[in-house]
């Protein structure tokens, strides 16, 4: 049961809650999120975000598998335990105040793409009108860069990448875990929405033109 602080209106916790679940379960049935695996989560206010408590089926998300996190990525009013990758929310939400939404999936083609580039650090992305749907990009002959970071069990470690990648001053839309998955955020659900389909069709047509050439 959430326990909500005063700080928190129980209808913001609700819209919050329920629009989490709501794309959990539309990310689930497009197979994104296999075995319980991912994690979404959606800025409250300034000092809280509502996340996906670990360990629950993606699927069949209601209110009551949604729960409250300081920035420090603690568990508020609740004995439940967030997502063990609640750190690498918490962090999109310090590092980019314009970021309201963060999702987290494993889709194969994700998963594939994170091994393929893995060598390399990251995939860049060019030529495609697709890359048009992540915000700021306006053109087919842009370049879209997203990192793959080593996967690790020890969050920090994690936490320290996307940082150093931040504090040198490239642009950061989204980035690959290699082995596991990608993570991608917006303004809103709808724009979150948008950055992973996007990423998503890209990363597949990448992958194509490897099988292709090969």
């Amino acid at each position: 049961m959430q326990d909500l602080p005063s700080s928190v209106e129980p209808a913001r916790f609700a819209l919050c809650a329920d629009a989490i679940a709501e794309a959990a379960r539309e990310l689930a049935a497009l197979g994104w999120t296999p075995a319980t695996s991912s994690n979404f989560s959606m800025r409250v206010n300034d000092e809280l975000a509502a996340i996906t408590i670990s360990g629950r089926d993606k699927g069949r998300l209601g209110r009551e598998d949604i729960m409250l996190v300081d920035m420090a990525g603690h568990a508020v009013g609740t004995p439940s335990r967030p997502s063990a990758e609640t750190a690498l929310h918490t962090q999109v939400y310090r590092r980019l105040p314009h970021a309201q939404v963060v999702l987290h999936t494993h889709s194969r083609t994700q998963s594939v793409a994170s091994r393929l580039f893995a060598q390399a650090g990251l995939i860049r992305l060019e030529g495609w009108e697709l890359q048009k749907a992540i915000t700021g990009y306006t053109t087919h002959d842009s370049v879209l860069e997203v990192p793959v970071f080593p996967n690790t069990q020890h969050m920090p470690e994690l936490v320290a990448r996307v940082d150093a990648w931040l504090d040198a001053g490239r642009p950061l839309h989204a980035y690959l875990i290699d082995g596991h998955g990608i993570y991608t955020w917006g303004a809103d659900m709808a724009e979150a929405r948008r950055h992973l389909e996007a990423l998503e069709f890209l990363l597949g047509c990448e992958l194509d033109l490897r099988r292709l050439s090969a």
